[in-house]
């Protein structure tokens, strides 16, 4: 989705704001019947969680699926099935050696072969798989990748393009007109 289509998408939704803990947390009501939760420290207003439910086929609640953050910490609220379960939609990687090959088996990627591509990139020694899928559709600029390893975890960062910035700048503008209940207010109303 452009950028442009991705804010205009968050302005018409049905909004409801609560400031608890120290996060602004937002919840989106789609025309579709998607909702979506955001959870943005109130500060810096920096984006913590978002994730994403749809509803069945029959209409019943389906499990939150997390798209951005991690999972509320035991002790931070119900210990729900969020906590214990990777999104079962998330692409699974797994090797199975075969009598006469080795064998990679990525699951959980929904599109016809003809979207992937896999390759051998002679000079890295490595098999490469990409997607004609374009999710995102700004190019990408090796000069804004970076990582590091600390604590056992390697942490890859990518600068967000200045086209991002712009638009996460016009949300939060949009953010700041939906009023906002606090965590004694009670219940808060959807606008």
């Amino acid at each position: 989705m452009a950028v442009t289509g991705w804010l205009e998408s968050l302005r018409t939704a049905e909004k409801t704001a609560l400031l608890q803990d120290g996060r602004r947390k937002v919840h989106y009501l789609f025309p579709d019947g998607k909702e979506m939760a955001e959870e943005y420290d109130e500060k810096t207003g920096e984006l913590l969680v978002r994730k994403w439910r749809v509803k069945s086929a029959l209409g019943a609640l389906g499990q939150w699926q997390i798209e951005v953050g991690e999972p509320a910490l035991p002790g931070a609220g119900s210990l729900g099935s969020e906590f214990i379960k990777e999104d079962n939609a998330n692409p699974i990687f797994m090797r199975k050696d075969t009598k006469m090959s080795f064998q990679w088996r990525i699951r959980n990627l929904p599109y016809p072969k003809d979207v992937y591509s896999v390759c051998v990139d002679q000079k890295e020694r490595c098999i490469v798989v990409r997607t004609t899928n374009k999710k995102y559709q700004l190019p990408l600029d090796e000069s804004s990748l970076s990582f590091a390893h600390a604590n056992c975890t390697l942490i890859i960062s990518y600068q967000k393009p200045k086209e991002v910035l712009a638009a996460e700048s016009e949300l939060q503008k949009e953010l700041k007109k939906v009023k906002t209940a606090h965590s004694s207010d009670g219940d808060c109303k959807t606008q």
